[in-house]
């Protein structure tokens, strides 16, 4: 890895280890990422499990985000709006957090819709975990994993049909076709 790459991941990992649940700013305040977390009062009101991380695949950061929510909070309507919003949120905190840590900007481009799984736990919550990718600009030399080349198809593809063969086991009776 070149060193600006090489720069880059260590700000990413970084800007995401200082999100942890009950991180303090520099003033002794509790972080603002825009999560249901930091919603209410942490000892009076029942706390929303949710937080995110991230994960590097070539030139791509890819954000995972999970939370414990009610059932009819995605039967609303607004469901894909909010985890959208709460991804905006999330790439916001980690740009800014990201030029604390190294002093230099992070660009981030989004690479489409996120995608939600929504698994029922009881009649009343579910779990939602949802991901976003986003292409990192100023990335060196790094492949780009996601976008799949024809050579690597083709040979795949060739590899597949070579080890076809027409050889039978000794036990199997029945006829050719």
């Amino acid at each position: 890895m070149s060193s600006v790459t090489d720069e880059i991941v260590r700000g990413i990992a970084q800007a995401a280890a200082n999100a942890y649940d009950g991180a303090l700013d520099d003033k002794g305040e509790p972080i603002k990422i825009g999560l249901k977390r930091e919603e209410g009062d942490p000892v009076l009101d029942s706390r929303v499990m949710d937080g995110f991380k991230v994960r590097l695949d070539g030139e791509h950061l890819i954000v995972v985000y999970q939370s414990d929510i009610k059932l009819k909070d995605v039967h609303g309507g607004k469901f894909e709006n909010e985890l959208e919003s709460t991804f905006a949120d999330i790439t916001k905190w980690l740009k800014k957090e990201y030029k604390k840590v190294t002093g230099k900007a992070l660009s981030l481009s989004s690479g489409g819709d996120c995608d939600a799984l929504v698994q029922s736990t009881s009649r009343v919550r579910v779990f939602v975990t949802a991901t976003k990718k986003y292409k990192i600009g100023g990335l060196e030399n790094v492949e780009d994993r996601l976008k799949p080349t024809k050579d690597r198809l083709d040979a795949k593809f060739r590899d597949f049909l070579e080890k076809s063969t027409d050889k039978r086991p000794r036990n199997d009776k029945r006829k050719n076709k």
